[in-house]
Order: structure tokens, then sequence, then C-alpha cells
């Protein structure tokens, strides 16, 4: 086996503001995909009865409330890289002392690095896992018990992936068993290509 010095190292980043443009613009289908086929399903759920029962239910007061809802959406974004560390220190030689997982503070942006080169199809499952896991899983047990909160998860967790998903775009081009190597401060990585 070739050493990875030996491959053509190209760095493939995507611009955050963009990448932040891009979430904005998703939302729309991401709505569609997800609200008509619950609606669909549930039609009552949205009814004014429904509404204002699921507010009784889950009324701890206006701190209460947003204490939760920040709790939730906290524990979510540390899950969400800790799936992609999971995912991905499976694929390592140094297993899970190759991965790191912090916050960019210069941009406020939550981040896991593996810091081994992986070949393109494993930096992908890594990648798209948290998208699964905290957007298909929920939305599809949303979907099947008609719980709205579910819903509500599966959407926010899936917008939190387009990131993710625009780096698995950039990525897909590339053969499978070529090797990316995470970029430690950028949003990117640098791709290694047999010459």
């Amino acid at each position: 086996m070739r050493k990875i010095e030996e491959y053509k190292k190209e760095l493939l980043t995507l611009d955050i503001m963009k990448a932040n443009l891009y979430a904005i613009v998703a939302i729309i289908p991401v709505l569609i995909l997800y609200v008509v086929p619950f609606i669909l399903l549930w039609p009552q759920t949205f009814s004014k009865v429904a509404l204002k029962n699921l507010m009784d239910n889950y009324n701890l007061g206006i701190w209460g409330n947003m204490s939760v809802i920040l709790l939730v959406i906290t524990i979510g974004i540390i899950t969400h890289e800790l799936i992609h560390g999971i995912t991905w220190g499976m694929f390592t030689k140094n297993g899970f002392k190759s991965i790191k997982v912090g916050i960019l503070w210069k941009i406020l942006t939550p981040y896991c690095h593996c810091s081994e080169p992986l070949k393109v199809k494993h930096y992908i499952a890594g990648a798209i896992m948290p998208a699964i896991i905290l957007g298909l899983f929920p939305l599809v047990y949303s979907l099947f018990t008609g719980n709205v909160l579910w819903l509500f998860f599966a959407f926010f967790f899936t917008m939190s992936t387009v990131g993710d998903l625009m780096i698995v775009n950039l990525v897909r081009k590339e053969d499978m068993n070529s090797f990316v190597l995470d970029h430690p401060s950028e949003v990117g990585f640098y791709v290694f290509r047999k010459e």
C-alpha cells in the first residue's frame, strides 16, 4: 500500500456564509418533505384543540419551556458531533484517539475532527450518520406515532445537518477508495488522489 504522502493532495472547503444561506433556503423543501406526509397521516394533530392540548400538556411556563428547548438542543448538538466521532472512529487505525470534538469559537460552530485520513466512503458514512440518526429516525417515528414533538425534533436536527450534506455533496464525486483528511479548523477536507 502506498503512503499517503505519495498521493496528490487538494484542499476542498465550504464557504460558511454560503452554507448558512443554503440552510435557510433548505427550510422550505425540508418542511414540505416532513410536514406534508405528517399532515396527510395525522390531520387532526394540527387542529386548534390538539395544539391547545399539546401546549397544556407541556406548559412549564415560559422559562421552563425555554430551558427544556435549550437543553434538548444542547444535548442534540453534542450528540450530533459524537455520532460523527463514533462513526469515523470505527474506521481509524488509532480508534477514538484520532477524534477531537469541540467548538470553533471564531464562528461559534461545534465540530468533530478526525486527525487520520479516511477512505471517502468512510468519511461520507460519518458525515451523514447524524442526519440519519437525529433526522430520519425521529421523522419515521413521528410518522408512525403522530407525535408532533418528534416531528419538530426531526426537522430541527435535519436542518442542523445541511453543512454535513454539503460536505457529502463535495466529496461524493471522488473515488470511494481515495483518502480524505478532515481539515482541523476549516469546514472542509483534504482529498488525496492517486496520481
